[in-house]
């Protein structure tokens, strides 16, 4: 056994080094590390910025993913997929702040995951097969990183906001509660797609109001499809 055992080692050496001498080095099984970013992941800035994903989006066979303007910060902002900055995964598209409260970010890697869904939390994800544009009335769901998932119903559509940068208009207003940390967290009704939450007031003990950029403004604004 042991013979034959040496004889598989230098049978699997000897093809090996004539794949490599042909084709070049031969990659590892564990070389090509696939990063998942769906709605909800967290994305981390050249800036220092941590910013969630609200939803993905494609145009022409390129993806994107849309987010909070007042977190992404300026066009050449580059994004990782870990704390630590090592994994680059894109850069900033396009971001509107004050006035709108959006940026879209361009993947750039040919590493990723880059599903239509978005997530609950515990294993659990809503899948999004479009975008909504709310009625007054309307049920209204989103999922926060501090939080989870929280729901209420749309009590405007076209809210104003004054923030310390500037005002910001044409917001969706809801009763659908938030806390802190939660900015970001997108908004859905059923599978389709809403918005991500911008601001809020009060928090989910006592109640309060959440706003949210609307998704549709910002797909129709750069030719997108969230899927």
């Amino acid at each position: 056994m042991r013979r034959l055992h040496t004889c598989l080692a230098i049978l699997t050496t000897a093809v090996t080094a004539v794949v490599a001498l042909l084709f070049g080095t031969v990659p590892s099984a564990t070389a090509l590390q696939v990063t998942t970013i769906r709605g909800g992941t967290i994305l981390y800035a050249a800036t220092g910025a941590q910013c969630v994903i609200g939803f993905n989006a494609r145009s022409n066979g390129v993806y994107y993913g849309v987010m909070v303007g007042h977190c992404s910060g300026t066009y050449t902002t580059t994004w990782y997929a870990d704390a630590a900055r090592t994994v680059q995964v894109g850069v900033t598209a396009g971001a509107s702040f004050p006035i709108d409260d959006y940026g879209v970010v361009r993947y750039t890697s040919n590493t990723l995951n880059l599903p239509g869904d978005i997530a609950l939390g515990g294993g659990v994800y809503q899948d999004i097969t479009g975008v909504a544009s709310p009625a007054v009335g309307q049920s209204l769901c989103h999922v926060g990183r501090t939080s989870g998932v929280h729901c209420g119903r749309v009590t405007a559509i076209n809210a104003t906001v004054n923030w310390s940068e500037g005002t910001v208009y044409g917001l969706i207003r809801s009763t659908t509660c938030a806390e802190a940390g939660d900015t970001g967290a997108p908004a859905y009704s059923g599978t389709l797609a809403v918005g991500f939450l911008v601001g809020a007031s009060g928090n989910c003990t006592s109640g309060g109001v959440s706003y949210h950029q609307p998704v549709a403004e910002v797909v129709s604004h750069f030719g997108l499809t969230v899927y």
